[in-house]
This record gives C-alpha cells, structure tokens and sequence, in this order.
C-alpha cells in the first residue's frame, strides 16, 4: 500500500493522458537529470527551493512531484506545496522506479522554446479537421499540458511562428508534418519515443483518417464523421479543439480499455403469459 500522501507508479500511468492528469513536477537535482534527461510524459523541471511563487502559479490545480528516488526532494515539494493550501502528492519510489517499470518517458530537448509563462507555442493552419485537432489533444496530454495553439491563415502560419517565437506543425516544408505515408501524429510520436499501445492504435486510426486510407482501420470512417461535423458546429478554430479534445480523450480510453469489448443490445422483454 503506498505511504500517505503518495501515488504508485501504476496509479500514475493509468492516469496520464486523461484529463486528469495532476501536474507533473521534475524536481530531480541536475546531476539525476543530467544522467537521464528524459521526463515523464507532461513533467516539468521545476526548482524545489522557490516552491512558494511555484504555489501561487499554481492556484488550486493538483500536482505530483517527482524526484530520484521519491525521498526528501519529492516529498518536500509535495509537503511545501500542501502547506501553501496546494493539492499535491509524491511518486512513489520516484523516476528510477518509473524507468525500472519500462514506462513511457519523452526528450525534452526535442519540445520547442517555452515562452516566458513555461508554456510552448505552436502554429497551424485554421478550420481544423483531423491531424490538427489530433496532434493538439497529444501535446496537452503527453508533452505540455499549457500548450498554447494559434490557427491562422495557411499563408501566415510560418510567418505567425517567426513572430511569436512559435512552432508551426502541419503545413509543408516544416519539422513537424507529414512524412511520406505518416501524417504528423505518427511523427510526434515517433519523434518523442511514445511507445503506448493504445497510441499506437490512436495513430493508425487517425492516419486513415487523416489521409483517406480508411481501410488501415474500421474506426477512421467514424472519426473521419465526427471530425468533419466538429467542423461544421463550430466556427471558432479553439471552440472546435476544446470539442475536439473530449473526442480523443473518448477514443483514447476506447484504445486502452474497451478495444475488446462488443456490445449488443439485448431485449430482456419478459415473456408474454399464456
């Protein structure tokens, strides 16, 4: 059972990519992290001795802090942050016991800039259908969850990114796109090392989808339905995502949990007495 005040490793991987996620917090010190500078899908490196402006940032959202080995430095933060009125809780065991688990871990080093408020910016084109709905949903569930997304003009969205010391995702000639028969949600995850099997059938599902292939799997004609009346109700490009991440939140636990289950629908009508 795990000490007060503190999450297991397979509590934890169960509950990232949901829209529960807490707020993950890398508070290893730089040698542990520069051994292993990988983070767990979402955490953020924060400093674990200026916990007190961190809280105010923070505002009533849960966090779990992150250490080496889930001793002083995790479960300081996690009780630092409690006592500033935060809801916060400790791996258990900490980053060695998640990497000893085979659980997923990203490279940080390949998420663009963060802006001064932490968060990454990236840019595409407006009026979304599929992979630009797709690929927001896996960047808040699984590399920043304060990512900021901007939809402009397709001719502005590389001039957009300039300005804004942006990235811009889904268009041509840039890093994060298409890749001969993979759209950009196959590339994210490569590029990042996801290596989820329920991604992985997200992925195919979206690339059938997102490249008129729907035979690659029999649920991309449904989220091809979904996606294009998402377009059709909603006008505002950010109105439509936030729609839009409910929609792979529900075919992402789909993916994890229910890809084997049927479902029939069974009368029960009691019997008509003779």
């Amino acid at each position: 059972m795990s000490a007060p005040n503190a999450i297991s490793c397979d509590k934890l991987a169960r509950i990232i990519g949901t829209p529960r996620t807490p707020i993950l917090l890398d508070v290893r010190s730089e040698d542990d992290f520069m051994a292993d500078p990988r983070l767990l899908p979402g955490a953020t490196r924060v400093d674990d001795q200026a916990l007190a402006d961190l809280a105010a940032q923070l505002g009533n959202q849960p966090t779990i802090a992150v250490c080496q080995a889930g001793h002083r430095r995790s479960q300081g933060t996690a009780a630092w942050l409690r006592a500033e009125g935060c809801v916060s809780e400790y791996l258990e065991d900490g980053f060695e016991a998640w990497r000893a688990a085979g659980l997923p871990l990203i490279d940080p080093a390949k998420l663009p800039q963060r802006d001064a408020q932490g968060r990454t910016v990236w840019v595409t084109r407006s009026r979304p259908k599929i992979d630009r709905i797709a690929c927001p949903w896996l960047i808040r569930r699984f590399l920043d969850p304060r990512a900021v997304f901007l939809f402009v003009a397709p001719a502005e969205v590389t001039a957009v990114a300039e300005r804004y010391n942006g990235t811009p995702f889904d268009i041509e000639d840039v890093f994060w796109s298409h890749r001969e028969t993979l759209c950009t949600f196959d590339v994210l995850l490569a590029e990042f090392g996801l290596t989820i099997p329920a991604l992985d059938r997200l992925a195919t599902i979206v690339r059938g989808a997102d490249t008129a292939r729907l035979d690659l799997a029999p649920e991309a004609a449904g989220l091809l339905a979904a996606s294009l009346g998402l377009s059709r109700m909603y006008s505002d490009d950010l109105e439509q995502l936030k729609a839009g991440m409910l929609l792979y939140d529900a075919f992402y636990r789909w993916a994890r949990d229910a890809s084997e289950e049927t479902h029939n629908w069974p009368t029960n009508t009691p019997k008509a007495e003779r």
